[in-house]
């Protein structure tokens, strides 16, 4: 018997919970234990994920031959996209306010975020960890991953023997956490039927459900339509003086493989296929810029996790102020970094910036019923972004494609 896709068993899941809980919302204990079950599960990977990620992320930077003006480049590139994928997203759900005035019945669940009692100042201060074991227990994310990415820079500049021994080790961690991460997401369905039956058993509205879950879908789709449509065809004609309408054509299999399979990693031979011999970028770029940016150029993912977690704060009855939405876009930057170019890698990075700002867990649970959808949109970006870095970088090199 053939097995059924993990996304329809999320949504059949989805379904099940929102009849259990408006059918038999006396009974939600009975299954709402799997729903804190699965986001225990998801709290418990956070932390050793997150370090091994961006420590493994940061040392394969430097494991190239030299980072030198090629990799800065790059780096400058990806950093410069994927903030203004995340800004972008950060307009579009101000101005759409998918949550905002969503009776959804959960504001009274959240009394004051972490980070509105703290100064900006402050905030940066607390970035740098006195005792960075404190910051683990306590899930200080912006910590971590401050400890991580200074880590792994001086893994690169150690000596050959411990940069050899310890991009090893934190490669294998990373490894073995992706695989705990992944049977963990195999219970997803379990934990969606649990969370959304206690959900739905707090508010029973369906048809405000229904209405806020549609505009917060409109407003990813539309801020990943226009980033990819415009930001990145402008920065490839202006910038790296290409067509980007040609370049488009060029590599229309590697884009049509990534909707598909929502993975940019499983995408990535197609990928530099397709941009060294259709668009010609020699092979030196390719084989730098792209197997990087598989690892950390995630415009897509970055864009719909600030999206979501702005969305998750609105359908909480929270109003975040500028600054708390500059450490959301932050966050997303640098969890986007440690994303794995995997189907559902967005929601093991959702719950780092949900921790990061103090948001309850709980409310991933509003988002995993569409999250699969999103994650075909968000990887076609994904892939789409690390296409024109490699063409606006080669451009800059004096290398003449055929785009």
């Amino acid at each position: 018997m053939k097995k059924i896709a993990l996304h329809w068993q999320i949504l059949i899941a989805l379904v099940a919970g929102i009849l259990y809980g408006v059918w038999l919302p006396e009974h939600v204990g009975y299954i709402g234990w799997m729903g804190e079950i699965f986001l225990r599960a998801l709290k418990m990977v956070i932390i050793p994920l997150i370090l091994s990620s961006i420590i493994s992320g940061v040392t394969g930077i430097g494991t190239a031959e030299n980072l030198g003006r090629l990799g800065l480049k790059t780096i400058l590139y990806y950093i410069g996209t994927s903030t203004l994928a995340i800004l972008t997203g950060l307009i579009m759900v101000n101005l759409l306010n998918p949550g905002v005035d969503a009776d959804l019945g959960l504001a009274r669940q959240v009394e004051e975020l972490d980070i509105t009692s703290e100064s900006f100042g402050e905030t940066l201060i607390r970035i740098i960890p006195d005792n960075i074991f404190v910051a683990f227990t306590q899930g200080r994310m912006l910590s971590v991953i401050f400890f991580a990415i200074l880590f792994g820079f001086f893994i690169i500049r150690s000596g050959e023997k411990t940069r050899s021994l310890l991009t090893g080790f934190f490669d294998s961690v990373f490894e073995v956490m992706m695989n705990i991460t992944m049977f963990i997401i195999r219970f997803t369905p379990l934990g969606v039927f649990g969370i959304v039956a206690f959900q739905i058993s707090q508010s029973g509205d369906l048809m405000e459900l229904a209405r806020s879950m549609g505009l917060y879908m409109l407003t990813v789709a539309l801020a990943l339509t226009i980033h990819g449509t415009l930001s990145l065809p402008l920065l490839a004609r202006f910038v790296g003086r290409v067509n980007p309408l040609r370049h488009f054509r060029a590599v229309t299999t590697p884009l049509f493989t990534a909707f598909s399979t929502s993975s940019s990693s499983a995408t990535l031979p197609l990928t530099m296929e397709a941009v060294e011999h259709r668009s010609g970028v020699s092979s030196k770029i390719t084989s730098f810029t792209l197997p990087l940016g598989a690892t950390i150029n995630m415009d897509g993912t970055a864009l719909y996790e600030c999206v979501a977690a702005i969305f998750i704060a609105q359908a909480y009855g929270i109003e975040l102020t500028l600054f708390q939405q500059f450490i959301v876009v932050v966050t997303a930057l640098l969890a986007s970094i440690g994303a794995a170019g995997i189907p559902m890698a967005g929601l093991v990075m959702i719950t780092v910036i949900l921790t990061a700002v103090g948001l309850p867990l709980e409310g991933v649970g509003l988002i995993l019923s569409v999250d699969r959808i999103l994650d075909m949109f968000r990887t076609t970006v994904n892939v789409w972004s690390d296409t024109c870095g490699a063409v606006i970088i080669a451009r800059s090199e004096d290398e003449t494609l055929k785009v």
